[in-house]
C-alpha cells in the first residue's frame, strides 16, 4: 500500500500555528470590491482560524 499523499492545494491555503491551530485567508475579498465597504475590507485582509468542524479533515489534507 503506499503512503498517502499530502494535498498541495490545501498546503498552500491553509497554515498550523505552533498551538495546532489551522490558519486561513478570508474569502470574497480578490473582486466586485467597488459595492463593499472600507470595513469589510480591511476585515477580509485579516486572517482567521478554521471551524472546530473542519479542523480534523484540514489536518488530515496538509500532514499526511
Amino acid at each position: 500500500m503506499p503512503k498517502m499523499k499530502t494535498n498541495r492545494a490545501a498546503v498552500k491555503r491553509f497554515k498550523t500555528t505552533g498551538t495546532g491551530k489551522v490558519k486561513r485567508s478570508r474569502a470574497f475579498g480578490s473582486h466586485l470590491l467597488s459595492k463593499k465597504t472600507s470595513r469589510r475590507k480591511r476585515e477580509l485582509r485579516k486572517s482567521d482560524f478554521v471551524s472546530s468542524s473542519d479542523m480534523q479533515k484540514i489536518k488530515k489534507l496538509i500532514t499526511t
